[in-house]
C-alpha cells in the first residue's frame, strides 16, 4: 500500500468507536498476555524448591533462565512477519498449543538440561502470543486511543504474574510441590486456544484481503462501518513486501533503534527482578512462600500504570511521561539494592518498583503497537520484543555472574538502576525520531 493513500475502510478502522467488539478483543488479548506474566515467573517461582530439591548451586539455575529468554527472542523474530503477512488469530492459536504443551511437560522435567529445553519451547510459544495479541489488540482500536488500549491488554501480563504468585505461594506450592506450577501454567493457555478459536475474531484487514466473507464476518465488518463491496477496490494497510525491511524505511529507521535500545535496557532490568527476586530473598533468610510473594507485589504495582500511563503516553508523547517513569523506577529500585528493609516496607518498594518499571514495559508496549502502522506493527513489536529479549539473556548471566563473585545478594540489582537510566534517556530521545515517521502516521489516520 503506498503511504499517501488513505481508504474509506482506513479511516473507518482508525477512528472507530471504542465499544462490546473492541472490549472483547482487547480482554481475549488480555487473557494471552496473563499467560505471558504467569509464564515469565513460574520459572522464578519453582527456582528455589527446584534448587533446594535437585541440591543445585543457585547460579546453575542461570541455564534455565538463559532458555527461557532465548526462546520468547526466537518466537517474537520468527512470529512478528508471519503475524503481519498471514494474519493475528492463525499466529495466537498456534502460539499458545505450543507454550501450554511445553509448559505441562515441564512438570515432568527430571533435570535442569530436561527443564531448559522446554523451557526454550514455551518462550517460542510465548513470544509469538506476545506480539500477534497486541497487534490485534492495535487492529480494534482507533489511533487516538491505541497506546492506551494495547497497554490495558498489556495488564493481563502482571495480572498473571500477581494472581498466579498469590495462587503459587498461598495453595500450589505449599500443597502440591513445584511440578504443580507449571501443570497450572500449560492447562490454561490451552483452554485459551479453544475460547480464542470461537471468540476472537481475525484482523479485519486480513478478513477483507482474502474475501470470501461468512455472514459471520460480514457482521463485523458492519459493526465497523465497513462495507463489504469495499473488498478489493480500496487499499488496506497491510503487508505487501518484507516487513522487517519495513521497519527502516521511509522515516522509521531512527525510531526503530531507539525502540530496540529502550526494550533492550527494559527488559533487562525487568528480568533482573523477574528472574532473580525469589532466589535473592530466601537467601536473605524468607521463605519460598515469603520470596514469591514479596516477589508478586512487584507485578500488583504494575496493574495500576495503566491507570495513567496509557492516557499520558496518548497525549503527551512517549518522550516526556514514559521518560519520568523510567527515571523513578531506577530510584525505587536503588533503595531495594541499598537499603536492608524489613518485610513490610519491602513490600511498599516492590510495590513502587514493579509500577514505575514494569509499568514502563508495559507503556513501552502500547507505544511500539502506536508508533508503527498496521502493515508492520505485529513485525514492530515482535522484533523488539526479540532484540529486548538479549536484554533479557544478558539479565539471568549477569544475576548469576554477580552471585557466583559472592556480591551481597540485594545489590545484583543495583546495576538495573543504570539500566533504567539509559532506557530513560532512549526514551526522551524519541522526540528526534523525525517528521517522516510522524507525517506518515498522520497520512494514516486523516481522510
Amino acid at each position: 500500500m503506498a503511504d499517501t493513500a488513505v481508504s474509506a475502510v482506513e479511516n473507518a478502522l482508525e477512528n472507530q468507536r471504542i465499544g462490546s467488539l473492541q472490549l472483547r478483543v482487547a480482554l481475549l488479548c488480555g487473557l494471552v498476555q496473563v499467560c505471558d506474566g504467569y509464564d515469565l515467573n513460574a520459572i522464578a517461582w519453582a527456582a528455589p524448591s527446584l534448587i533446594k530439591g535437585w541440591g543445585i548451586a543457585p547460579p546453575a539455575f542461570t541455564m534455565a533462565f538463559l532458555w527461557s529468554s532465548i526462546g520468547i527472542m526466537v518466537g517474537a523474530l520468527s512470529a512478528g512477519p508471519l503475524g503481519d503477512r498471514f494474519g493475528r488469530k492463525p499466529l495466537l492459536v498456534a502460539s499458545l498449543t505450543v507454550f501450554g504443551i511445553a509448559s505441562l511437560l515441564s512438570a515432568f522435567s527430571g533435570s535442569l538440561g530436561m527443564l531448559a529445553i522446554l523451557r526454550f519451547f514455551t518462550g517460542v510459544g510465548i513470544g509469538g502470543g506476545f506480539s500477534g495479541a497486541a497487534s490485534l489488540t492495535g487492529d480494534y482500536t482507533p489511533a487516538r486511543r491505541r497506546a492506551l488500549m494495547i497497554m490495558a491488554s498489556f495488564t493481563g501480563a502482571p495480572l498473571g504474574g500477581f494472581v498466579g504468585g498469590q495462587i503459587v505461594s498461598l495453595w500450589l506450592l505449599p500443597q502440591f510441590g513445584w511440578a504443580s506450577i507449571f501443570v497450572a501454567g500449560g492447562l490454561f493457555p490451552l483452554v485459551l486456544v479453544l475460547v480464542i478459536a470461537f471468540w476472537l475474531p481475525e484482523s479485519p484487514r486480513f478478513l477483507l484481503h482474502r474475501g470470501k466473507l461468512s455472514a459471520r464476518d460480514r457482521e463485523l465488518l458492519r459493526r465497523l462501518d465497513i462495507a463489504e463491496t469495499r473488498e478489493r477496490e480500496q487499499p488496506l494497510d497491510i503487508a505487501q513486501g518484507n516487513p522487517i525491511g519495513m521497519l527502516f524505511g521511509k522515516g522509521y529507521a531512527l525510531q526503530t533503534v531507539l525502540l530496540w535500545i529502550i526494550y533492550f535496557s527494559s527488559l533487562m532490568n525487568l528480568f533482573l527482578f523477574a528472574y532473580w527476586m525469589p532466589t535473592v530473598l530466601n537467601m536473605i533468610g524468607f521463605t519460598p512462600p515469603q520470596a514469591v510473594f514479596a516477589s508478586s507485589m512487584r507485578d500488583f504495582g504494575a496493574i495500576f500504570a495503566v491507570l495513567y500511563l496509557g492516557y499520558l503516553i496518548d497525549h503527551v508523547g512517549p518522550e516526556r511521561s514514559l521518560a519520568f517513569h523510567y527515571a523513578a523506577g531506577a530510584v525505587f529500585i536503588g533503595l531495594i539494592a541499598l537499603v536492608a528493609l524489613p518485610y513490610v516496607p519491602l513490600l511498599v518498594v516492590t510495590f513502587l518498583a514493579g509500577l514505575t518499571i514494569i509499568g514502563s514495559q508495559t507503556g513501552l508496549n502500547g507505544t511500539c503497537g502506536k508508533l508503527y502502522p498496521a502493515r508492520m506493527r505485529t513485525t514492530g513489536l515482535g522484533w523488539a520484543l526479540g532484540i529486548g529479549r538479549l536484554g533479557g539473556i544478558a539479565a539471568p548471566v549477569l544475576g548469576g555472574y554477580l552471585l557466583s563473585l559472592g556480591m551481597k545478594p540485594p545489590q545484583i540489582f543495583l546495576s538495573a538502576s543504570g539500566i533504567a537510566i539509559i532506557a530513560a534517556v532512549a526514551t526522551a530521545l524519541l522526540a528526534f525520531r523525525g517528521s517522516r515517521a510522524a507525517s506518515l502516521q498522520m497520512e494514516e489516520v486523516t481522510p
